[in-house]
């Protein structure tokens, strides 16, 4: 018999805004350079990861939508059984621009490993594992607009075959100054079944 699961809580993280759950708890207007906002709203966030300032955009994105979900989650007994499944339709593009130049000009010829090592997109995801000590399932998907029926179809499974007792799903693109994030918890406790159309309705708001 297919078990229910449920969406504890999500996070936005788009138009200078940070949402959770729907609510609006911070917002920077002043700052429309994605680094700088993402910088500021960490500080907002009263979060102390120094590591944070070293990492790429879409590492920082990602990161920053985990700490607000973590924050604010319910769950009790889950420990570092919390798996990840993210995607977007960028992969690391926007870092791996960065890189190319680094190497474009034969006389200016410098190799960056600090850059090099965020053209992977699932470098967010490392991120957000060594923070928060994880070691379940994860995995990063490309795909070219958000694919809320894979997502429910590939956590469902996870959670159903108790690979994971949580997972923290969703979108994080980031590709120039154009930037999404939508983050969940999913698991068997919460109000909002996790579902392809709740998915849905939820990355919309």
């Amino acid at each position: 018999m297919l078990k229910k699961f449920y969406i504890q809580s999500y996070c936005h993280i788009k138009n200078n805004q940070l949402r959770l759950n729907g609510d609006v708890i911070f917002e920077d207007s002043k700052n429309e350079d994605l680094k700088d906002f993402l910088k500021s709203a960490y500080k907002n966030q009263n979060i102390k990861y120094p590591k944070f300032f070293k990492m790429d955009n879409l590492s920082k994105i990602s990161f920053l939508a985990a700490e607000i979900i973590f924050k604010n989650k319910t769950l009790e007994d889950v420990n570092d059984n919390i798996g990840i499944v993210f995607s977007n339709n960028a992969a690391s593009l926007d870092t791996d621009r960065k890189f190319q130049k680094s190497i474009d000009e034969t006389d200016n010829f410098y190799p960056s490993p600090a850059v090099f090592v965020y053209t992977l997109p699932n470098i967010g995801i490392g991120e957000i594992s060594i923070r928060h000590q994880l070691k379940s399932e994860n995995a990063f998907f490309v795909f070219e607009n958000y694919n809320a029926s894979f997502h429910q179809n590939y956590e469902n499974v996870l959670l159903q075959n108790n690979n994971s007792e949580a997972i923290l799903g969703g979108w994080v693109n980031v590709d120039g100054d154009n930037y999404n994030a939508f983050v969940y918890l999913v698991s068997k406790n919460g109000v909002i079944e996790h579902t392809k159309e709740n998915l849905l309705k939820l990355y919309k708001e």
